[in-house]
């Protein structure tokens, strides 16, 4: 025999041998096993207002919920004491919603990913149902279409001010009155400026010589055409004399 061999148990069993004439063992119902297990979310004792992070392990007495199931699937209530006040708590699971639910003894505190998904459950709920009631849709439809509308409306408000915005001068708010004064009278002369340029540039233009004429060039083609000379003779004057007063 060498040091490497293993032991062999052999059990005999005599021919006359019946398990079924074995005395059962009395169990007790509902019966509690403790385990390590972490608390799985933040809660605060109601008796000593401890604090009891998520993640901190306990040795827990778990036991069946009697008479509650989800789809046939049995629920655990587990129970523990509070580390400062020894004050017992309990909770137990929730296959509906893949969590825990608190039972005693302690408060949950806020959970930003467990308000985000009952908010993400009501809003299902609520569109469920007002996709079966077409009264609601429509209602929902009207309200969203009036929102858009009001926004349009506030959106062109901001445009039309940023354009006033933009009118404006800074220096308007920094020169003294006699400088405002001054400031707005060159503005009005460059002003005056541009409307005698484009007035001269729509009815009168300038030959290879220099001279300014109006514009009446092809109406005198016309007239001559007609033979309207008087008529002619008169406009010549007239384009003379203000040739003049230029």
């Amino acid at each position: 025999m060498t040091g490497t061999e293993r032991k062999v148990f052999q059990k005999y069993y005599p021919p006359d041998y019946d398990p079924s004439k074995l005395p059962k063992a009395k169990g007790v119902k509902n019966r509690q096993f403790v385990q390590r297990v972490m608390a799985p979310y933040n809660m605060q004792c109601n008796t000593c207002h401890e604090y009891i992070y998520k993640g901190k392990k306990f040795n827990m007495r778990r036991e069946t919920a009697e008479g509650e199931n989800y789809l046939g699937l049995r629920l655990f209530r587990f129970y523990f004491r509070c580390p400062n006040c020894l004050a017992e708590i309990s909770f137990k699971t929730d296959l509906e919603n893949c969590d825990y639910q608190q039972e005693h003894g302690a408060t949950r505190l806020f959970d930003a990913f467990k308000h985000y998904q009952e908010q993400a459950k009501k809003d299902e709920a609520e569109e469920e149902a007002e996709k079966a009631d077409a009264m609601k849709m429509l209602e929902k439809r009207t309200k969203m279409s009036k929102k858009e509308m009001q926004a349009v409306g506030e959106l062109e408000e901001i445009q039309e001010l940023n354009r006033r915005n933009e009118g404006i001068d800074a220096r308007d708010f920094v020169l003294d009155d006699k400088q405002k004064a001054l400031f707005i009278a060159e503005k009005q002369r460059i002003e005056a400026e541009k409307d005698e340029e484009l007035i001269r540039q729509m009815f009168f233009k300038t030959r290879a010589d220099g001279h300014i004429i109006r514009r009446i060039e092809d109406d005198e083609d016309e007239l001559s055409q007609e033979g309207s000379l008087g008529i002619l003779g008169k406009r010549k004057m007239d384009e003379k004399k203000m040739m003049e007063n230029i």
